[in-house]
């Protein structure tokens, strides 16, 4: 979903692409709400907690549920989020199947609905434990949440500048303003340099803030940690480690550096704004115990 976002009007009256005969354009840009969450997901509850432990006895059926909650800012379509039970070592009746998708759409957090879009998804409604109980036993369900996901990085006063020695307008060595949307995929730092005469470059940091998992679209999740990108302007080319528009996280951080494919002409003297898009798949596993009580016979 396309937005548009606006600045309070102090951080306006900072964003000009200002031409070199002295022209000046005002760029309507904005401030994500941020943060560092994707999908959410927990189990509903199974019965009635017990010592902080979900309890059931062995004669009653439980259900088994799980919620998303997309707290960040990407809408994500219906089928976007693969949800499947993992870890079972018991028998349980009931379930319709250990794979499900989100059937509706997941809006992403806004002002209008800050704690984003939400979802239930039903694996049982009346799941029941199979195996004799003595006493009382403690199993584990797991849940392995996948989604797409996208980050997006706004870099409002990107300095375009030929001639180094003119002081006016703009500096182009240094830390950079930025804004980036709510994803578990974040940036942490965007710093402006040159790479020869008239070349800007831009060193972006990027780092997986979340306890997941994050891989190509289109590819299986191993030891790699990969994500996409693409920048919104043809005359710029992005780079990780030598490949065009992919990165690999070490350590859980990158950083890719965008460069101006050809030289700035002589006389150039301006800011730019310049957005940067990050698409990936993401992974992550949460976990609740359900303790079985052996009813009275």
């Amino acid at each position: 979903m396309k937005k548009i976002f606006i600045l309070p009007i102090s951080l306006i009256s900072l964003l000009f692409l200002v031409a070199c005969g002295g022209e000046q354009q005002q760029v309507v840009t904005g401030a994500f709400l941020g943060g560092t969450q994707g999908v959410l997901a927990v189990f509903e509850p199974f019965g009635v907690e017990d010592g902080g432990v979900y309890s059931i006895f062995d004669s009653e059926t439980y259900p088994l549920e799980v919620t998303l909650n997309n707290k960040g800012e990407y809408e994500l379509q219906k089928g976007d989020v693969t949800i499947k039970l993992q870890g079972l070592d018991f028998d349980s009746s009931g379930i319709s199947s250990l794979t499900l998708k989100n059937k509706d759409l997941l809006e992403e957090a806004s002002e209008l609905l800050p704690n984003g879009g939400e979802e239930k998804i039903t694996f049982a409604t009346d799941a029941k434990y199979t195996p004799a109980v003595s006493g009382k036993t403690e199993r584990e369900w797991f849940a392995n949440i996948e989604y797409k996901y996208q980050t997006y990085v706004v870099m409002p006063d990107v300095c375009l500048k030929e001639d180094l020695t003119d002081d006016r307008v703009c500096e182009v060595e240094g830390t950079k303003t930025f804004f980036v949307s709510g994803a578990p995929i974040t940036v942490s730092g965007v710093e402006e340099s040159t790479a020869g005469k008239g070349i800007m470059a831009l060193k972006i940091t990027i780092r997986n803030a979340g306890t997941g998992k994050v891989t190509l679209v289109g590819e299986d999740f191993g030891t790699q940690q990969k994500v996409g990108y693409n920048i919104d302007d043809s005359t710029w080319e992005c780079k990780q480690g030598g490949k065009l528009n992919e990165a690999r996280l070490i350590d859980g951080t990158a950083e890719i550096v965008c460069k101006l494919k050809t030289p700035l002409t002589a006389g150039t003297l301006a800011t730019k704004q310049l957005k940067l898009t990050l698409e990936y798949k993401y992974r992550d596993i949460i976990q609740e115990t359900l303790r079985i009580k052996e009813g009275a016979k």
